[in-house]
């Protein structure tokens, strides 16, 4: 069976080497969903009896380990030295420094490293992520799959 939610965030970010107006420093309201694997729990009296997984819970655990770090930040590649160092200079602003260029492509194969063990097997019901797809904008995503 699978499941999923969506959620918002809103993030800016920049790729350095494009050719276009994404060179600039820019914002999206991005969009997350999160399709998870797993077999329905069925045991009385549990409050996820008939479910996958609460997708309360869904919700709480993406907060949790990506969104509430990346919600109303600034992702950027941590070769891009001069907006680094621009952003370092102002005092408690919200920066991710990644790895890699923050393409939707890159960010949602991140966002998937960091959630796959957080949703592994969590009640018993063989329980995985399954694809993660990163709106960026409504018409434009990327999305992690599962091999």
């Amino acid at each position: 069976m699978l499941i999923t939610r969506r959620l918002e965030f809103d993030a800016g970010h920049r790729i350095p080497d494009h050719r276009s107006q994404c060179r600039h420093l820019h914002g999206h309201r991005y969009a997350l969903e999160i399709t998870l694997a797993g077999d329905i729990i069925s045991q009385a009296g549990d409050p996820a009896n008939g479910m996958v997984m609460d997708f309360s819970q869904v919700k709480a655990l993406a907060m949790q380990h990506l969104v509430d770090a990346w919600d109303h930040a600034f992702l950027v590649y941590r070769g891009d030295r001069p907006v680094v160092d621009f952003l370092a200079s102002l005092p408690e602003h919200r920066t991710v420094v990644l790895n890699c260029v923050p393409t939707a492509e890159n960010l949602v194969r991140t966002a998937f490293a960091i959630l796959d063990p957080v949703y592994r097997d969590t009640y018993g019901n063989h329980l995985r992520l399954e694809r993660l797809r990163l709106y960026e904008t409504p018409n434009c995503w990327a999305e992690a799959v599962r091999p």
